[in-house]
């Protein structure tokens, strides 16, 4: 799959997820093709369908130069806020060695030794060719997305994405370099409900790779969403098509509820937001978190 490479208009954009100001996509589009992804809907100005989720990229190769010229029209009281890479696309997928759009970007937010938190949200280990401006930033943070600890269930999922054994050596790797982190459960599989034992194994890992706090979420099985997951759970044994029939009640989801406090306590992790993030009350949500601030 050959990437397109565009000029983008703009860059820095305001977030629309809660707890993000602004959020930064270097790529349209995102090689990994995770099967549950919330972002398929990425590609529409393109005229790309949600089917065809994985097999493009569009490289936006003007990134660097846009984030040099928009820092510096950004007035210092903007600068305070929560900077994302990425919400709609992984900052490190494998065109990333090749374009080094998020590294040139990264290098911009040093320049101006941006004040407010950098957040970088990924699934693979090349976040790690960036420490050194990681640690040099004011206020960095590396969330890895890990979703289980069973590198099957991995690459059946999450497609092309690295495996789930080498996402948790990296949060190892950046938390011997200094590099503050987070693990992000999202989005939090149906089989736990049933086998909470595996929700704890997963737990129990990131203590090991050095993880204190963790981001949840439900999984999101909007209609558009489902399209791709019925493809992928095709052929699949009767109690996993099930398991995420369910995943779409309120009963499942109160059941995962009463499930991870416990296990969180047990390992001694701290959870975001203090809740497991649910895409229907993102708005409720981000009231609860301003009124908070």
């Amino acid at each position: 799959m050959e990437p397109v490479e565009i000029e983008a208009k703009t860059l820095i954009q305001k977030s629309k997820t809660p707890s993000n100001d602004y959020v930064i996509n270097p790529y349209t589009g995102c090689v990994f093709g995770c099967a549950y992804c919330f972002a398929s809907f990425a590609g529409r100005q393109f005229g790309r369908s949600v089917q065809e989720w994985g097999d493009y990229l569009y490289v936006k190769r003007n990134a660097v130069e846009l984030a040099r010229k928009e820092l510096a029209k950004m007035p210092e009281h903007k600068r305070q806020g929560t900077m994302l890479l990425s919400s709609v696309t992984d900052p490190y997928q494998g065109h990333e060695k090749k374009y080094r759009l998020t590294r040139g970007i990264l290098r911009e937010l040093d320049a101006v030794a941006y004040p407010g938190l950098v957040r970088i949200l990924t699934k693979s280990p090349l976040v790690t060719r960036d420490i050194d401006l990681l640690t040099s930033l004011p206020r960095a943070e590396v969330g890895m997305t890990i979703t289980t600890t069973d590198d099957k269930v991995s690459r059946w999922l999450e497609v092309r994405a690295p495996i789930a054994s080498r996402r948790l050596r990296t949060l190892t790797e950046l938390n011997a370099a200094g590099v503050a982190t987070y693990a992000f459960v999202g989005p939090l599989l149906p089989h736990f409900a049933n086998q909470p034992e595996l929700l704890d194994d997963l737990f129990g890992q990131f203590v090991e790779a050095g993880v204190t706090e963790v981001f949840m979420e439900h999984i999101n099985l909007k209609r558009y969403i489902r399209e791709r997951m019925d493809q992928v759970l095709t052929g699949e044994p009767e109690e996993v098509r099930e398991a995420y029939v369910q995943a779409r009640s309120a009963e499942h989801r109160e059941q995962l509820d009463a499930i991870v406090p416990e296990l969180l306590a047990k390992h001694g992790l701290r959870l975001r937001f203090d809740e497991v993030v649910h895409h229907d009350d993102n708005d409720a949500l981000r009231q609860r978190l301003a009124s908070n601030a």
